[in-house]
């Protein structure tokens, strides 16, 4: 015969045990899974760093582009607003000129000609003021025709002007948009440094030491392939700041970005050059790596983003990223290609 009594039920006890055990075994498993996929070692986390700092560099040479582009066009069109404030004053002057002359015509001409010399006491003199008339009514047409060609003059001022307003508006948007996406790379950088432990923060701190250390070592390498003239004076200006932190947007003398170092130290051998790598890399003679010399420019990457000084014997002296300091390094280990240099 079938039992049909009930199974013995768990204690609520004993449930309760099993659930956290069970509990514990699964955020074990799930924080042993998780947990390779959270941190990142020490040399992936600086290769993701270097590619930001890369990153950001980039987009800070955009931002010199157009922060530089934003002062000349103010400048530009400072000089065409005071043209036109000069050139309003001047067709003014030309207007109330045509006035005086309009009713001195007025006041000699109400009455015409034939009667004026029927009622002059003296003929001679009706003549003389007639030769006058002719005089200012040709007068008159030259006035006309200058207040016409200052008309069209302030036209394309203005015309120019508002085209210049209209490029300035769109170079602020870039600017804003370049600096926020600088600030969002180096935001990010830092977030994932923050990640790693102090010793592994110490450790790339000591990387970053020695690679400084070992680029002051190297001062006198310019001696293998010797500079002359100014490229040897911006060359020995740029020497002169190995050490100073890389800075956006530093132009020296307390810090520097590439481009910063290299216009500074050219400036400083009175030589002015445009302030982004971009726009230096237009100027002077190309160069292959065969031909460089001492104080050439020298370029890296397809969008010309990075720019130093070439110190002979395959190194150059440049402002690298942030994080980073003014310093001699490989031409082979900058992050990206040479492109080609630039003879100033």
């Amino acid at each position: 015969m079938t039992s049909h009594r009930r199974p013995k039920q768990p204690s609520r006890t004993r449930v309760s045990v099993l659930t956290t055990a069970a509990a514990a075994v699964a955020l074990s498993a799930n924080a042993a899974h998780a947990a390779p996929g959270e941190k990142l070692g020490k040399d992936e986390v600086k290769a993701k760093v270097d590619r930001l700092y890369e990153q950001a560099e980039q987009a800070t040479e955009k931002y010199n582009g157009a922060n530089d582009k934003q002062h000349k066009l103010q400048k530009e069109i400072s000089t065409i607003q005071d043209s036109v404030a000069r050139g309003r004053q001047e067709l003014n002057r030309l207007r109330e000129g045509l006035g005086s002359m309009a009713s001195a015509q007025y006041r000699s001409g109400g009455l015409d000609p034939s009667v004026q010399l029927l009622l002059s006491s003296d003929p001679d003199d009706f003549l003389d003021k007639a030769a006058t008339l002719d005089q200012l009514s040709g007068q008159q047409v030259q006035a006309l025709k200058k207040i016409q060609d200052k008309q069209r003059e302030l036209a394309q001022q203005r015309a120019e002007a508002a085209e210049k307003l209209t490029d300035l508006a769109a170079t602020r948007t870039e600017l804003g948009d370049k600096k926020k996406e600088v600030q969002g790379k180096l935001a990010e950088a830092r977030k994932l440094l923050n990640t790693l432990t102090a010793r592994e923060k110490a450790a790339l701190d000591a990387e970053q030491q020695r690679a400084s250390r070992s680029s002051a070592e190297r001062v006198d390498i310019g001696h293998h392939a010797p500079a002359t003239g100014r490229a040897a004076a911006a060359f020995a200006a740029a020497q002169s700041q190995l050490g100073k932190p890389y800075v956006r947007g530093g132009t020296g003398p307390s810090s520097y970005d590439c481009s910063g170092l290299t216009s500074w130290a050219y400036a400083q051998a009175d030589v002015s050059i445009p302030r982004t790598s971009e726009a230096q890399s237009g100027i002077g003679t190309r160069l292959t790596r065969s031909q460089l010399q001492v104080g050439d420019l020298v370029f890296f990457f397809n969008d010309l983003h990075h720019v130093g000084l070439y110190a002979g014997n395959g190194q150059i002296l440049h402002a690298p990223r942030t994080g980073t300091v003014v310093r001699y390094e490989s031409m082979d280990t900058i992050g990206g290609p040479f492109m080609f240099g630039v003879r100033v």
